[in-house]
This record gives C-alpha cells, sequence and structure tokens, in this order.
C-alpha cells in the first residue's frame, strides 16, 4: 500500500468520494451536503491523502482542513477531519487508522491544536475507529450539529515531548 498527498479534486479524489457519499445515502438517505472547496485541502491549511493498493487502485481516503472560531461551532486551531473512506474490500487492513495517523501528524506540524471530526450513529464502525485513537465526544459543530445523529468528537493534538538532553543534567556521554 502506497499513501500518497493529492488535491481534493484529483479524479481518484473524486472518484473515491462519489463512493463515500453513495456510503452516506444508502445509511443517511443523502449524502453529506458540507460544502468543500479543494482549496481547503491544500497545505499548509490542510491536506489530502489517497491510499493505493499495490495494483495502483485507489482504496482509502482522508483529509482535513483547516477551521478557526465561527458560528458553526469550531474553535481556533481546529483541523477537521473530512472525508476518511475505505472501499468495502480493503476494509480490516487497518488502512483508516494508517491515515487518521498521517493526518494528525501532519495537523500538528501545521500548528493545528485539536482534531475535530462529524460522523453519525449510523456508522459504529467510525465511531469505534475513532474512540479507539483517542477522540472523545465535543461540543457539536458543522452544517450537522441539530441532527440527532450527529456525533462530533475531538482529540488534542499534543506536541510530542522532546526527550531530556542527558548531558544538560551533568551525565557524560557513553563512547
Amino acid at each position: 500500500m502506497e499513501i500518497r498527498r493529492v488535491r481534493f479534486d484529483h479524479p481518484d479524489a473524486v472518484a473515491l468520494n462519489d463512493r463515500v457519499q453513495l456510503e452516506y445515502a444508502e445509511r443517511y438517505g443523502e449524502g453529506d451536503l458540507t460544502p468543500l472547496d479543494p482549496d481547503q485541502f491544500d497545505p499548509p491549511r490542510g491536506l489530502y491523502l489517497l491510499v493505493y493498493d499495490e495494483q495502483g487502485r485507489p482504496v482509502a481516503s482522508g483529509g482535513w482542513r483547516a477551521q478557526e472560531a465561527n458560528d458553526e461551532g469550531y474553535a481556533d486551531g481546529d483541523a477537521e477531519l473530512k472525508r476518511m473512506y475505505v472501499i468495502p474490500e480493503a476494509r480490516g487492513l487497518g488502512l483508516a487508522r494508517r491515515v487518521l495517523a498521517e493526518l494528525e501528524a501532519s495537523a500538528r506540524a501545521a500548528g493545528r491544536i485539536r482534531m475535530v471530526l462529524e460522523t453519525g450513529t449510523k456508522q459504529p464502525e467510525a465511531i469505534a475507529l475513532y474512540a479507539s485513537s483517542g477522540y472523545v465526544p465535543v461540543t457539536k459543530f458543522g452544517l450537522y450539529r441539530d441532527y440527532e445523529s450527529s456525533r462530533c468528537m475531538g482529540k488534542a493534538l499534543d506536541r510530542p515531548v522532546p526527550l531530556p538532553d542527558r548531558r544538560a543534567a551533568g551525565s557524560a556521554p557513553r563512547v
């Protein structure tokens, strides 16, 4: 498997987005109507990833876009996770977890403070993935914040703690 950075309007990204929209329609009766502009996913204010299998087929996607405090309930420094998707034939291989880790690292490096996402009650596998990755319920935000089936989750993007320099503490380096 290979993870590639692409634009949100890349033909393979569009094809996977079409597939996830069909899945949303099957589960909820309609696709996700959240307005998305491809430019929102351009670094350093976002990132979009595709995973390709050994045959070069796109099998998974995910991205984040920067958000700041606004009337939809976002907070300054948020990175909003969007379009996490793995095609049914590639599920169970840990791809979503790998994409999530890459997106978190990118958002952290871009100075984002918190990763947030909105999912729904008809996606229990997504809720389980996020909960097992350290996400907790947060105040609802975004287009679906008033929907009963909406579930909003977030995770602080803590900065990595540097290891102490032992020489600074008086220890001599080993030779």
